[in-house]
């Protein structure tokens, strides 16, 4: 530990902040031919291989993964959150940052309903997590006026 003497003549070092989704932070320069240093919530990518993964212990599942090479050309493995999905080989998808805490290399999620990657199907609940639209009650005019048409219920 050091002294009071020892601290007045050199600080402590802070630590850099640890970057967690470091692929999001670069984008490929073709014209310089190589990463530039950007921030972006977002990344689009093309599925290389949909596979499934077993989680650290003490949890057993078989957590869907997709391995998708970036727009900036690197490759990353990414959660598929939801019940099912229709994303193969060759899928165009949209990746966001946060990672899956039992999957060990995998800070990445895909964006359902986005690109090829469709929303989840009978989503009640949290639908705009997983891409669903709303179902059952239509929003139009005649709907907001309780059934009845809208040109009669201008004229009078």
């Amino acid at each position: 530990m050091p002294t009071i003497n020892q601290l007045i003549r050199k600080k402590r070092a802070v630590k850099p902040k640890k970057i967690k989704a470091s692929s999001l932070r670069k984008t490929f320069n073709a014209k310089k031919r190589r990463m530039v240093p950007t921030t972006n919530p977002f990344k689009r990518g093309v599925c290389l291989l949909v596979k499934t993964m077993t989680p650290k212990k003490p949890n057993s599942a078989l957590r869907k993964v997709a391995r998708v090479r970036l727009s900036n050309k690197q490759e990353v493995t990414a959660y598929i959150p939801g019940i099912g999905h229709n994303l193969a080989e060759h899928s165009i998808v949209l990746v966001r940052g946060g990672r899956v805490k039992d999957l060990p290399g995998v800070k990445y999620h895909i964006v359902r309903g986005k690109f090829d990657a469709a929303g989840v199907d009978n989503r009640k609940s949290s639908r705009s997590k997983y891409g669903t639209k709303k179902s059952g009650a239509t929003t139009s005019k005649a709907a907001a006026t309780g059934g009845a048409p809208v040109a009669a219920a201008s004229a009078t």
